[in-house]
């Protein structure tokens, strides 16, 4: 089929701004609106919903949201598709069906089931899904679609397949779809969200509206926004959201591996960029697998150590804490935030974090909080706390496992109730291995008379961080074809571990992308067993890349921009 599929999206994550379904609808002319629910960290919440509540399971926001503008998507032709299903699918299939009653609307809906797995020793355990099923479900009459587990780019991927009518074998159009999913998935962060240069944005990042993709049959693809809506749309947008949370160059997926190193992007107008080019192969024969299981309690208790000798309060802080609790599954960060000289408190003092995890509840608990609050008078100088004693919490540990595709019963239930096993592709291949993951050849030393000027790193380059499991990944871009020269040869993995500490011990993977001026670099174990088991300060990575951006480094002067020249030259929506 020919012509232009518009696809929305109005919710990145589960508590994502309430009112973006009413604003997509209203704002512009869609054909389509999707919501992401889903995380890791999520998939841990709704089991623990699960277990309180067999009926729940699902994203109990969305109904809410759903309540205000239902109406209004039916009456304009907008079809709904969003994992909010979560573990239950069919449940919130049903209550959409209910919501539908009440407000007196007529409503078909369709829902995606089978990533569920029988993992008797696991809290969860959901295969992520493809496109297919979404796609039977539109092809069946569906006006609002329901998944669990899929990937996040199969909301979009399923609406394209059932526009255009692409096959198994449309590898390239599915991964240019796919593309557009992974920069639709997390809403406003491709509009202007958690964007490096935010003060460069129009509105100053305040309000970024969220983003539109204009699908085409050939799965290219303009990303854009409505008109007057906050933020922006550009090259760099586009590229940071493009880093975000991927690997190597080969994007796995169930129904296409997306090859991120051919992605051509380039600016189309105002807020608008075109993304071509991408290149697809055949999916692996396995489906990855998310397994969440509770991993125990833990417990957390900050302690304020002021002025001088904070080493040495801290020492005594610890064998105090140990003395009275034991070692086991305590773990000591003390932040150095205090300055020499300070003039007030807060600005002289630093943070001694302290966390306990364990199986049993109780010494988690009170027993835990306790000891530290009874230090108050008899420990160190000044010794305070920010945190009130407190009982322990579980925390989940995630891990991810394979099936193979023929394993896992992908079922498309239609409006009408007929249930629709969708298969899985019969071409596939073992991913083809990556090129080992290495620093560019060793540079040649600059000359003796290149200036450099001690600067931030930021100063040139931006980066996107976050999460995948216990791993974390950094990408790196850079602003100008000069800048990319420099940074392809200079951001080594050594240099990254020279700047960013934590890594060293770790295991580093480096990949560049030089059609984005990228470079992406995978953190292995940074994050432990995962967000919700991490006791880092930034359990989910987040920041990381901003921590990198904020490193005072050596910068070719050549390169620094002027007062007047916004990074050495580039300007938001700059092609390539």
């Amino acid at each position: 089929m020919s012509g232009v599929l518009r696809v929305g999206n109005a919710s990145g994550f589960y508590g994502d701004r309430s009112t973006a379904w009413r604003e997509m609808l209203d704002g512009g002319e869609l054909d389509v609106l999707t919501g992401d629910y889903l995380a890791e960290l999520t998939m841990l919440i709704l089991g623990r919903d699960r277990l309180r509540d067999p009926s729940l399971g699902y994203a109990k926001t969305f109904l809410r949201q759903l309540e205000g503008c239902l109406g209004t998507a039916l009456d304009r032709g907008v079809r709904l598709v969003t994992n909010a299903g979560g573990l239950n699918p069919a449940g919130l299939a049903a209550a959409i069906g209910s919501l539908a009653d009440r407000l007196g609307l007529t409503v078909r809906v369709g829902y995606v089931e089978g990533d569920a797995l029988a993992r008797p020793d696991a809290l969860t355990a959901n295969a992520y899904l493809g496109a297919y099923g979404i796609a039977a479900c539109l092809d069946g009459g569906a006006d609002v679609v329901v998944t669990g587990r899929v990937t996040d780019a199969s909301l979009v991927v399923g609406p394209a397949i059932a526009r255009f009518g692409w096959g198994r074998d449309d590898l390239d159009a599915l991964a240019g779809a796919t593309v557009a999913g992974h920069l639709l998935e997390c809403g406003a962060q491709v509009t202007g969200g958690n964007f490096s240069f935010f003060t460069e944005l129009p509105d100053g990042g305040r309000r970024p509206g969220f983003p539109v993709a204009e699908l085409h049959p050939d799965g290219s693809c303009v990303i854009t926004k409505h008109p007057g809506t906050g933020g922006a749309v550009t090259v760099e947008t586009v590229t940071a959201q493009l880093l975000y949370e991927v690997g190597g160059p080969a994007y796995l997926g169930p129904d296409v591996v997306t090859r991120l190193d051919t992605v051509a992007l380039a600016a189309d107008g105002p807020d608008r960029v075109r993304v071509s080019g991408v290149r697809g192969t055949p999916p692996p024969g396995t489906l990855k697998v998310g397994v969440n299981n509770l991993g125990g309690f833990r417990n957390s208790m900050t302690f304020v150590l002021c002025g001088l000798d904070i080493p040495a309060k801290a020492a005594l802080v610890r064998s105090q804490i140990e003395a009275a609790v034991g070692t086991e599954g305590l773990e000591f960060t003390l932040a150095r935030t205090d300055h020499a000289d300070a003039a007030d408190t807060e600005a002289a003092s630093a943070l001694l974090h302290v966390h306990l995890r364990d199986g049993d509840k109780a010494r988690a608990g009170r027993a835990f909080s306790a000891a530290a609050v009874e230090l108050a008078l008899a420990s160190y100088p000044g010794c305070t706390l920010t945190t009130l004693p407190g009982d322990a919490a579980p925390y989940g540990v995630f891990t991810a496992d394979a099936v193979p595709q023929d394993a896992v019963p992908h079922v498309a239930v239609l409006p009408s109730g007929e249930r629709v096993p969708i298969p899985p592709p019969a071409r596939t291949a073992a991913p083809a291995d990556e090129p080992a993951p290495a620093d560019p050849p060793e540079a040649d030393p600059p000359p003796a008379d290149r200036h450099t000027r001690r600067a931030p790193l930021g100063e040139l380059v931006g980066a996107r961080s976050g999460d995948k499991g216990g791993d974390a990944n950094l990408g790196v871009w850079a602003r100008t074809d000069a800048t990319w020269s420099w940074l392809r040869g200079w951001l080594t993995t050594a240099r990254l571990r020279e700047l960013l500490p934590e890594t060293a011990p770790l295991a580093v993977e480096r990949y560049e992308l030089p059609n984005l001026r990228a470079v992406n670099f995978v953190v292995r174990g940074l994050l432990g067993q995962g967000v919700a088991a991490s006791t880092r300060f930034d359990p989910q990575a987040k920041a990381l890349g901003e921590l990198l951006r904020s490193r005072l480094v050596d910068l070719p002067a050549e390169l620094v921009p002027g007062p007047d020249s916004p990074a050495g030259g580039a300007t938001p929506g700059e092609g390539r």
